[in-house]
């Protein structure tokens, strides 16, 4: 059984979502195992034995490529090798393949850091700053655009087929109206957005540990998260 160290967040959902997709269900192929990061799970010796970055999330599986045991961080990566383990969500040609990793990468590098620094300005930081704000709504939008365009002549993000870059998008752009964004603005975007929503897998993978993650966040927590805790080298 894969064992998913993980949080309701949309990294940790689209390891669930993506697990769900390819067949393996909860409490019979893979267990979830709640990394509580506003506690400070993240920074337990155990969890940084697997994941050195102190993110989630991570996996274990004991039935890696040559039989024996592996653990990966950074969810782009377990999308990856699920895809391989599985044969799922990743095409087998060279162009399509490629298509696929570079609107994951495209994940990655921009929609996640962008639409977590816009989350954070817009709603965690103490003090709001609208130089920060403006900047990270505004390349919300961007990047938004950029997502709607590609889909106004592909039924997925990558190419035709549903892959791993649409399982990889998708949870971050659930908190479209906290991110300042009108979906009357992206037609395109918002089609696929219901058609993804509306998978079976998808709707089981991000109720994953939903209930655990608190609806408001104290000060201990928010220390936890984006206080001096994170700084400490370990």
């Amino acid at each position: 059984m894969i064992q998913v160290y993980s949080w309701a967040t949309p990294n940790g959902h689209k390891v669930h979502v993506m697990l769900e997709e390819c067949g393996l269900r909860q409490g019979r192929d893979w267990e979830a195992i709640p990394v509580n990061i506003g506690k400070g799970d993240q920074f337990k010796p155990e969890f940084l034995a697997i994941s050195p970055n102190n993110r989630i999330p991570a996996i274990v599986d004991p039935n890696g490529p040559d039989g024996k045991p592996i653990s990966l961080f950074e969810s782009g990566a377990i999308l990856m090798y699920l895809a391989a383990k599985t044969g799922r969500f990743l095409p087998k040609s060279d162009r399509l393949k490629y298509q696929v990793l570079q609107w994951l990468m495209f994940q990655m590098g921009g929609v996640g850091p962008m639409l977590g620094q816009n989350h954070h300005f817009r709603i965690y930081a103490p003090e709001k700053v609208d130089y920060a704000i403006n900047r990270y709504t505004n390349e919300a939008k961007r990047l938004y655009g950029v997502m709607d365009k590609q889909l106004s002549t592909s039924k997925f993000i990558a190419c035709n087929q549903y892959t791993i870059a649409d399982i990889a998008i998708f949870p971050w752009l659930r908190n479209w109206a906290n991110q300042g964004i009108d979906w009357a603005d992206y037609p395109h975007l918002k089609r696929w957005f219901d058609l993804i929503a509306a998978r079976p897998a998808v709707q089981r993978g991000v109720q994953v540990m939903a209930d655990l993650r608190p609806a408001v966040r104290t000060a201990a927590e928010h220390e936890v998260l984006f206080g001096k805790e994170q700084q400490v080298r370990r």
